[in-house]
């Protein structure tokens, strides 16, 4: 059952050859104001992310920073507790020996860093998505581009006129309901 929200949204799709092409549909459906398309690529592109969608840099790092103070601060905190719930005190030592607490500390750093890389890598990756792909085409991933436009019923073919004009090989409508978009 589609909802009343989304009956009012039509897709477009549009597959090309070249990478070209496809980045400067890409700024030029930004230019005219659209926010909800997609862009599928047969390999990981970064001229694609950056300068067709706009992408500049991944929110995962800081995740990884995050995990990784709080992995040196649990470090600190736990042989700093250890330390006073049971001491050892022999030959003046201080209670409190910071610099064998580091090896700790950075180990934990490191521990804490990788599992927030890979929770936030997962995140932002939208995994896992039990949603079949909206908009998908098998030659994506045979060496063409593709790009799906999301846009109310009165933009819809403006949006078909901006992917016209860089010359796809294909342009379509594509009426399939988009989940998350």
């Amino acid at each position: 059952m589609i909802s009343p929200r989304r009956q009012d949204q039509l897709g477009v799709f549009a597959l090309f050859e070249h990478l070209d092409s496809t980045i400067e549909a890409c700024k030029a459906l930004r230019k005219a104001g659209f926010r909800k398309f997609r862009a599928y690529a047969p390999l990981p592109e970064h001229h694609l992310l950056e300068e067709g969608l706009g992408h500049r840099q991944s929110p995962v790092r800081v995740f990884t920073l995050a995990g990784a103070l709080t992995g040196a601060a649990t470090g600190f905190a736990f042989t700093t507790w250890t330390s006073m719930d049971w001491p050892l005190i022999t030959g003046g030592k201080p209670v409190f020996s910071i610099p064998a607490y580091v090896v700790i500390a950075f180990e934990l750093a490191i521990l804490f860093g990788a599992l927030a890389t890979v929770i936030g890598l997962f995140i932002n990756a939208g995994l896992p998505n039990f949603r079949r792909p909206v908009g998908y085409h098998p030659e994506c991933s045979n060496g063409s581009f593709g790009i799906r436009v999301t846009a109310p019923a009165s933009r819809a073919a403006a949006a078909k006129e901006i992917l016209d004009g860089f010359g796809p090989s294909e342009l379509r409508d594509d009426n399939q309901v988009d989940s998350d978009d």
